[in-house]
């Protein structure tokens, strides 16, 4: 026979209160912040201090479930009658549940189902988080789910179903919403719908039957991949910009025969700048020139007006070269390892292996998208270059300790970031292309970002004819078809030199066709 009751606890005794005693027992009175009093007895606790002991204010019921365990669960009642009827429903249910009538893993569900739908979130947030999922990835789910169930007005568990969902997934292909982001909508929600169905919440996944949109046919954003010329003048530009942007020439601007200089003035935003046109006043410096931009044909002059500029300050000179040469062998080791930028960004000092036979990186698991870790080679001309580059790292590390009288390093910490990629890279990428000569799109609007060197990465293993399958290990893909039709850019493939490996297919003419009957 289940029972309802109000459960007991003690707390301290709120700053103020007046302590009295009555009939034999002292009891604690207070002023709550919206202005009531409250009084509670006062108990003494083994540790000698005084607290005060309550009620909740909600009435708790005790029965055995279909299973035989006893339970305890809040009713969510404050009135006793209420509570023995909810009591009365949950004892009904598990006489269901033991005559067979129905499931545990139904009764369960019953349970979840009046427990707000955020609360079911928050325990699937810490299970990702148990399994060591990444941080960012799971706040994105969360957010995609929350948005589903704000739109498609899922209060609980047993409010949600497919049909809203496929609703909503055809009103956001009508809105132009791309079937990629579709697409991880549908995974968030099925993903949670099975984590529900596992943990008893649900009896099924109600998603199971959702379907998927054709990215295939729906891809907006398209990469393309660099040809190794390309690549040689990004380098050179990454390399040489950041000093050659102190050497850009400068030139006159052309006023129109309808502009003043006033108005050039006032277009410049000036501090000085007058209400009304003067056209005796003689117009700011700032308003008659600008900076030339920097192309693949002018870099090299750049650099070398910038180091006239600057050679009263040698530090800023060797400063912006070790920007450019970061850069520059930044943008390098993510096309000959095809890592991505986040995990290019998570290498340090201690995982890069120069000895043995192969020179390699080591890709911690939690740092990895698939969270498996990796071994990346190296290849040869890369690992003379990093050589260097740490090797320039130390020497200004310990330039440094000398100069404070710390101790002189041995070698660089194992700690220390390979590189210290810019929180703006793609900003900086995108100057560096045009600076280049290279289009950001293509002829067919396929785009070049930081991720395409990873594509670059893949196309030139295909060119080189690298076997798929070794491909596929390179780029750590777990599936063939996303090396083969995702991450390799057919425009630099040598088809046309592929067709003529054929065999040769002589057609005979009408004569020789004639006469080799005739024989």
């Amino acid at each position: 026979m289940g029972m309802i009751f109000r459960k007991q606890y003690t707390m301290p005794i709120p700053p103020g209160a007046e302590i009295n005693e009555r009939d034999g027992q002292r009891l604690a009175r207070w002023r709550l912040r919206n202005g009531q009093l409250r009084s509670a007895e006062v108990v003494d606790c083994p540790d000698g201090k005084l607290r005060v002991r309550g009620q909740s204010r909600l009435y708790m019921a005790r029965y055995r479930d279909g299973r035989g365990a006893v339970i305890e669960v809040a009713t969510g009642c404050k009135d006793e009658v209420a509570a023995r009827a909810v009591l009365t429903q949950l004892e009904r249910r598990a006489e269901l549940v033991r005559a067979g009538v129905m499931t545990p893993a139904e009764s369960d569900a019953a349970d979840h189902a009046a427990a707000p739908l955020s609360r079911h979130l928050d325990r699937y947030e810490q299970h990702l988080r148990a399994k060591g999922g990444d941080p960012r990835r799971i706040s994105m789910l969360r957010r995609r789910i929350e948005r589903l169930a704000r739109e498609c007005h899922f209060s609980r568990l047993n409010k949600m179903s497919a049909g809203s969902i496929e609703l909503w997934l055809v009103e956001q292909a009508d809105a132009g919403m791309a079937a990629a982001t579709r697409n991880s909508y549908r995974e968030a929600i099925v993903c949670f719908g099975n984590w529900c169905r596992r943990t008893h919440r649900l009896t099924q996944n109600p998603f199971d039957g959702l379907p998927r949109a054709d990215q295939t046919a729906d891809r907006r954003h398209q990469r393309r991949a660099l040809t190794a010329a390309e690549l040689m003048r990004l380098l050179k530009v990454a390399r040489l910009r950041p000093l050659a942007e102190f050497g850009r020439e400068i030139s006159s601007k052309k006023l129109d025969a309808h502009t003043t200089p006033c108005a050039v003035q006032q277009a410049d935003g000036g501090e000085n700048t007058p209400t009304k046109a003067d056209p005796k006043r003689p117009p700011r410096s700032r308003a008659t020139w600008k900076r030339e931009p920097l192309t693949i044909e002018n870099l090299d002059a750049a650099v070398e007006r910038a180091r006239e500029v600057l050679k009263d300050n040698p530090d800023l000179i060797a400063r912006l070269e070790r920007i450019g040469h970061e850069r520059a062998l930044t943008y390098k080791t993510l096309v000959l390892t095809g890592l991505r930028k986040g995990e290019l960004a998570s290498l340090t000092v201690g995982q890069v292996e120069f000895d043995g036979p192969v020179a390699y990186a080591i890709l911690n698991a939690a740092d990895e998208k698939n969270r498996q870790g990796s071994s990346i080679p190296l290849r040869a001309d890369l690992v003379a270059e990093l050589s260097t580059w740490l090797a320039e790292r130390l020497r200004e590390l310990r330039e440094t300790a000398g100069m404070s009288g710390q101790p002189i390093p041995a070698r660089l910490p194992a700690s220390t970031p390979l590189f210290q990629i810019a929180s703006g890279l793609a900003r900086i990428l995108d100057r560096d292309l045009a600076a280049a000569g290279i289009p950001k799109r293509d002829e067919r609007n396929r785009v070049f970002d930081v991720h395409a060197l990873r594509v670059t990465f893949g196309t030139h293993l295909c060119a080189a004819g690298v076997p798929l399958r070794t491909a596929q290990a390179a780029m750590r893909h777990s599936k063939p078809e996303l090396t083969a039709n995702i991450y390799t850019d057919p425009k630099l493939l040598d088809v046309a030199g592929a067709i003529n490996a054929l065999p040769a297919l002589m057609i005979p003419t009408e004569a020789s066709a004639t006469g080799a009957a005739a024989v």
